[in-house]
C-alpha cells in the first residue's frame, strides 16, 4: 500500500494518477480533509478522511502502508513531525518528501524556506528510508493569470524580466512515482526544473501565441504585489514570496538541472507543452482571439 497526502492538489493528484498507470497494479490510499474533493481519482483508490494535524486519522491512514508521499503546506504547524512519528509507529519503510529548491540557496532565509529546511531535517532524521524532491516554481502557477488574460489580455506579475527554470508539476509527480516504487532513491535529494529558464514576458509570449493574440505584461512593484498576495496568503508568507522574488531578480532561479530527464529517461516537459495541455483555462472571452496561433 502506498499513501499519498495532498492528493486533491495539483501534484498529489498527478502522483495518484501516475501510480494508477503502473503495470501490475499498486494499491493506493489517499489522506484527504474533504472527501468531496477526491472525486475523479482513479478507480480503486482508497480514501481516508483526516488531517495531518490529527494523529488518530494519521494512524488510520498509515495502517499497512509501505511507502508514503508527504506533502505539507501549513507553515510552522508541525505536520511533518506528526507524520514521521506516526509513520515510524506504523512501520512505514519509505517516505518521499516534497520540498523546494530554495532550501539549497544560502541567501534564502525567509520563513517558508526555513520551515522547509526544518521539515527536511525531520524526515532525514526519522530513521525511515527517505527521498527529497526539490522543485523550482511550478508552471501551473501561471494559472493565476487566467482571469486577467481572459478579461484584459494582460499578465501581471513580479519579476517580468528575470528567469526561472520552472517545472511542470506532472514531471515532479512522475519523479515521485519513481522514488516511491523503484530502487536507488534512498537518501537522495533531487532538484527538479524544466528544460529552460524563462521570463514572465517569454511565458506570456508563448501563451499569447497559442491563444492567437498578443498579451500585455505589467510588472508589479513591491507594494502592489504585497497587496495582491495579501488577498491570498498570511503576512509572513507574503513577505517570503517577496523575498523570493528578489532572489529571482538576482539570478538565483535560472539554473537548469538534469534530474528530471535523467530519472524519467525523457526530456522534461517545456512550458510550451504545458500551455498546450492547459489552454482551455486561458480561453479568451468573445470571438476575437479564437484564430490560429500568432507567429
Amino acid at each position: 500500500m502506498i499513501l499519498v497526502t495532498g492528493a486533491t492538489g495539483t501534484t498529489g493528484r498527478a502522483v495518484v494518477e501516475g501510480l494508477g498507470r503502473l503495470s501490475g497494479g499498486v494499491r493506493v490510499r489517499v489522506l484527504v480533509r474533504d472527501a468531496g474533493r477526491a472525486v475523479g481519482l482513479p478507480a480503486g483508490v482508497e480514501v481516508v478522511v483526516g488531517d495531518l494535524g490529527d494523529e488518530a486519522s494519521l494512524e488510520r491512514a498509515l495502517l499497512g502502508v509501505r511507502a508514503a508521499f508527504l506533502l505539507t503546506c501549513r507553515v510552522g504547524e508541525g505536520d511533518d513531525v506528526r507524520f514521521v512519528r506516526a509513520a515510524r509507529a506504523a512501520g512505514v519503510g519509505r517516505v518521499v518528501k516534497l520540498s523546494a529548491a530554495a532550501v539549497t540557496d544560502p541567501q534564502a532565509g525567509d520563513v517558508v524556506t526555513c520551515w522547509q529546511r526544518e521539515a527536511e531535517a525531520v524526515v532525514c532524521g526519522s530513521g525511515l528510508e527517505w527521498t527529497l524532491l526539490r522543485p523550482r516554481a511550478f508552471m501551473s502557477n501561471t494559472l493565476g493569470w487566467a482571469a486577467s488574460v481572459k478579461t484584459e489580455r494582460v499578465v501581471r506579475a513580479l519579476c517580468a524580466t528575470s528567469r526561472n527554470a520552472c517545472v511542470d508539476p506532472r514531471d515532479v509527480a512522475a519523479v515521485a512515482v519513481c522514488a516511491l516504487t523503484g530502487p536507488g532513491h534512498a537518501g537522495r535529494a533531487y532538484t527538479l526544473t524544466g528544460p529552460q529558464a524563462l521570463t514572465v514576458r517569454e511565458q506570456a509570449r508563448e501563451l499569447g501565441r497559442q491563444l492567437g493574440v498578443e498579451l500585455g505584461v505589467e510588472e508589479l512593484g513591491r507594494e502592489a504585489a504585497r497587496a495582491v498576495l495579501g488577498r491570498r496568503y498570511p503576512p509572513l508568507v507574503v513577505e517570503a514570496l517577496l523575498d523570493s522574488a528578489c532572489r529571482q531578480r538576482a539570478g538565483a532561479k535560472q539554473v537548469v538541472e538534469p534530474a528530471v530527464a535523467a530519472l524519467l529517461g525523457r526530456p522534461a516537459r517545456s512550458y510550451r507543452d504545458w500551455v498546450g495541455d492547459h489552454l482551455d483555462a486561458f480561453r479568451l472571452s468573445g470571438a476575437q482571439g479564437a484564430g490560429a496561433p500568432v507567429g
